[in-house]
């Protein structure tokens, strides 16, 4: 019996020893990895500033003017809707750089044609978040850079009809546009009003003045959209106005320019616009990208009648 037990310790003495040898040799071998490299993490000194944020608080102007009109930056209200139309704009980069873009094709003759007809500049803004200079349709069926409804286009001196409609035609559209301006400052006296009206109509704006007694747009309690129209026509006036202030730093080479045009008069009827264009060393695509008033494949003239038609050089 007590031989047995001798044996019992022995082997567990024996299992012991196997054990720590295992290990120590497993030990060992970590020991001889290679440590893992390391990086230095740089230390920002007193004269060093961490990476600048994703997203910034902006300083808003503490003055602003529509055409002259003082901004009342100092209501809590007006203030917060400015606020909030900037941030929309500021930080929907890619829709604000491509309407910079486009307007270093359009703006120069848009200002001059505001300049002429005794707009003030500030209008060109207006076009902008109307259409963002693009031929766009609105859910009401108005259309254009400006957004005239067939009814208002033909009623300031624009053709709509099958073949032709000048709401496309960007150049007349402004001059169009002019004389609905002039028409509702003969009005309302107020520029700010009139940029207004351009949303909600004439008739809309003056009875929102007289149910509320107030003839001031800051003053009035209007529906969601024009109470935040004149407040998208500041924020972009601003951000084009101090680009870099909020993070665009678009260049001349950077912005579109129109294209050198030769102007074509035609005073008869054209069957096949294609065959036109081809004829006239463009092509059909060129033809509609430059002259989006031509409707249809085809252009109808009356007797007496011309139209300038623009093709690139």
């Amino acid at each position: 019996m007590q031989n047995r037990q001798l044996v019992i310790l022995y082997a567990l003495v024996g299992i012991l020893f196997l054990g720590l040898a295992f290990l120590w040799t497993r030990v060992s071998e970590f020991a001889a990895l290679p440590l893992p490299e390391t990086k230095e993490v740089a230390y920002l000194g007193p004269s060093q500033k961490p990476p600048e944020p994703r997203v910034r608080i902006f300083q808003l102007p503490e003055r602003m003017d529509f055409a002259g009109e003082a901004v009342p930056l100092h209501q809590p209200d007006v203030y917060e809707r400015l606020e909030r139309e900037l941030y929309v704009n500021a930080y929907w980069e890619s829709n604000t750089v491509l309407m910079m873009k486009r307007a270093g094709r359009f703006f120069p003759v848009i200002e001059r044609i505001l300049a002429d007809n005794g707009i003030p500049d500030d209008f060109k803004y207006v076009a902008l978040i109307e259409s963002g200079l693009m031929n766009v349709v609105s859910p009401a069926g108005a259309r254009g850079f400006w957004q005239f409804m067939p009814s208002t286009a033909k009623e300031f001196g624009l053709e709509v009809n099958n073949d032709v409609d000048e709401r496309y035609h960007w150049e007349k559209a402004t001059v169009a546009a002019c004389k609905y301006l002039r028409s509702a400052y003969g009005r309302f006296g107020s520029w700010t009003n009139v940029a207004a009206s351009y949303n909600m109509g004439m008739a809309g704006v003056t009875r929102r003045i007289n149910e509320q007694q107030v003839p001031n747009y800051y003053d009035l309690h209007l529906n969601d959209e024009t109470s935040r129209y004149i407040f998208r026509v500041l924020a972009i006036k601003e951000l084009f106005a101090h680009p870099s202030r909020y993070g665009f730093e678009l260049q001349a080479p950077d912005l579109y320019q129109l294209p050198p045009y030769r102007e074509v008069l035609v005073t008869s009827s054209i069957a096949n616009l294609a065959t036109w264009a081809i004829q006239h060393g463009s092509n059909y695509k060129l033809l509609k990208l430059h002259n989006p008033w031509l409707r249809s494949d085809k252009l109808g003239i009356r007797a007496g009648g011309s139209y300038k038609i623009l093709l690139p050089l």
